[in-house]
């Protein structure tokens, strides 16, 4: 087993078709890894430490950089579709031939597509907080980021602190910690 937590594993980059991508890997080695596809506006940064370490207790974690975001070198995709392909072909230059993808909000969105467009690549796929094309709520979304961005640039934060980090009362009974 791995000594190295989604903290203390370095980041590393390959070569995928000519643009660098920034990624790292720890965990348990597995001959199925478990590669997570983060949301709108983050980077291999932003997961929780306590959900990669928990999956990688057990499994090999895989997280990255798409193209253009974070570390990784290029343009960003302007597409799920572009965002697959790059998924892909980071997977590809990695030697991989079957992963599990944990697909986040917008990385629920690239990973459907990519479990669509490489049926073999993908075993499993788990989907956390995103949803279907055309689902209910999913034409508010670009009113939704566009009100996070206002928020953000306004109160002087990431856009993410209206999306994902909203403080609310804790329900009667329960503690919060700060």
């Amino acid at each position: 087993m791995s000594t190295e937590t989604s903290q203390t594993a370095a980041t590393q980059f390959i070569d995928v078709k000519g643009t660098s991508f920034a990624y790292r890997e720890f965990g348990a080695p597995s001959t199925i890894p478990v590669v997570f596809l983060h949301h709108l506006t983050a980077t291999l940064d932003d997961w929780d430490p306590a959900v990669l370490d928990g999956v990688a207790a057990t499994r090999q974690v895989i997280i990255f950089d798409n193209r253009g975001v974070g570390r990784s070198g290029g343009v960003t995709p302007d597409s799920v579709d572009a965002m697959a392909r790059d998924a892909a072909a980071f997977l590809d230059a990695k030697g991989l031939k079957q992963v599990d993808l944990l697909g986040f909000s917008l990385g629920g969105f690239v990973a459907r597509r990519l479990a669509v467009t490489h049926p073999s690549l993908v075993r499993r796929l788990i989907l956390v907080g995103t949803g279907p094309a055309g689902g209910e709520g999913i034409s508010n979304v670009e009113a939704v980021l566009t009100d996070a961005m206002q928020k953000g640039t306004a109160q002087g934060k990431h856009p993410k602190s209206s999306l994902f980090f909203r403080r609310r009362a804790p329900v009667s009974g329960q503690v919060r910690s700060s």
